[in-house]
């Protein structure tokens, strides 16, 4: 077999590409950007991050954190880049998104990725192929899926924030502070009393929201939840949620506020923010007029609006193999957020996957799957496994991993990496990234 062909740009279908050439394969990376561009989509790079600029935390003890060690042990250019290009988000790994497509686009460029910018509209003959296109996938290669896999499709909305600028920002009122004081003063704090934070909340749920055609029901994934809905399920709620003010105290007053609206810094010239847990849906109109009622906001200017969008993912408990192939045609391969796994890093460690898998097709090696006491090759379990009838998105957390209750967690993580490290030196004999 003669190269590897991968659908999709994002952040699995850059991993995969780049592991293949890690490891010596020949591979052809398919990207519909710029000619076309996904209704959240505005970059030309490759590796665009959508709802946020953050990939959470790096602390090992937490989930996505022995996520990004893992993916660091099998040579994450995600990773990698994200450390390059960071920003200060406290424990947070979070990155100036622009810079971050451009080097991604540039380390895939300089280990010889061949990069072709144009639309697939159809599932091509090559083989092994990856399909990685993502849960934007265009409407022309979603029908192609569907003459593929049938009826099996499914689909979730999304909500991504708004980006705001410094500038517009009351620097009198907002102060900077990270919670519990970790982290330093990455933050920027937006304080509310009750009677602000009441006064917002009623008006948020009232606000006109985007509307959604034809459908009547709206399955949000409840890791994205937009702000709106989340404040509809009861006053306090968002002051339990996003909105949290534990830790954190009011320069002014030298007291805890009732809430606080966070703001994480979204490049590295500090000139622009991102509303911390702000996904909405609200009209552009209503944005402006609902979130200028935030104290320190009342002249908020926007970068970028917050959206929603419809994302899709496939059957996967009924379609993949836990190696990512595709049961009725294992030399195809499923790779991101098009699998069922939600979030930055879960999604590019599936590429990774499934590019060490193709590369091994390639070769007439059998694929393999990360052991289940791993972060990676627990989400591949959970998201693989074909009991599981009622199928929905899943990220990174101590929950599916193979281990006992009272385990501690970085007992947990200590345990996974060590097995990751064994299992990278049988699967491509050769040490793991130290």
């Amino acid at each position: 077999m003669e190269g590897i062909t991968i659908i999709g740009g994002g952040l699995a279908g850059c991993e995969a590409a780049f592991t293949i050439r890690r490891l010596g394969g020949r591979v052809r990376l398919y990207e519909m950007k710029p000619a076309r561009f996904s209704p959240a989509h505005r970059l030309e790079g490759l590796a665009e991050l959508v709802c946020s600029n953050s990939l959470k935390s790096e602390s090992v003890e937490n989930a996505s954190g022995l996520l990004k060690e893992e993916m660091w042990l099998m040579g994450s250019v995600v990773i990698e880049a994200a450390r390059r290009t960071r920003v200060p988000a406290g424990k947070a790994l979070a990155v100036d998104r622009v810079r971050f497509s451009q080097l991604v686009t540039e380390m895939l460029e300089k280990i010889g990725v061949e990069i072709v910018r144009e639309e697939c509209t159809d599932i091509p003959p090559n083989r092994p192929l990856i399909i990685a296109t993502g849960p934007l996938t265009s409407e022309p290669f979603s029908q192609a899926l569907q003459m593929l896999l049938g009826s099996e499709n499914l689909y979730f909305y999304d909500a991504i924030a708004p980006i705001i600028y410094k500038d517009s920002i009351d620097l009198s009122i907002a102060f900077r502070a990270s919670r519990y004081g970790r982290g330093g003063d990455d933050y920027i704090n937006c304080p509310m009393n009750r009677a602000e934070y009441e006064h917002f909340v009623k008006e948020l749920v009232s606000a006109k929201k985007t509307p959604l055609r034809e459908f009547e029901h709206i399955p949000f994934f409840e890791g994205c939840m937009p702000i709106e809905e989340m404040a509809r399920r009861g006053m306090d709620t968002l002051a339990f949620g996003p909105l949290k003010p534990v830790g954190l105290k009011d320069p002014r007053t030298g007291k805890t506020p009732y809430a606080v609206v966070q703001l994480r810094r979204e490049n590295q010239e500090d000139t622009l923010y991102n509303m911390v847990g702000f996904q909405t849906r609200l009209t552009h109109p209503e944005q402006k007029r609902v979130f200028s009622l935030i104290p320190g906001l009342k002249n908020i200017k926007f970068a970028r609006f917050g959206s929603i969008h419809r994302n899709s993912f496939i059957n996967s408990p009924r379609l993949l193999l836990p190696t990512l192939q595709l049961k009725k045609d294992p030399l195809i391969l499923f790779a991101g957020q098009l699998t069922g796994v939600e979030g930055y890093c879960e999604s590019a460690a599936t590429g990774i996957v499934a590019g060490i898998n193709a590369w091994r097709l390639s070769r007439g090696l059998e694929p393999l799957s990360p052991p289940p006491d791993t972060m990676v090759g627990a989400l591949l379990r959970y998201i693989t496994s074909p009991e599981r009838k009622d199928f929905q998105p899943m990220n990174a957390n101590f929950g599916i991993l193979k281990k006992e209750s009272r385990t501690p967690k970085k007992e947990c993580a200590e345990r996974a990496l060590i097995e990751m490290k064994l299992w990278l030196e049988k699967t491509l004999a050769t040490p793991p990234r130290i």
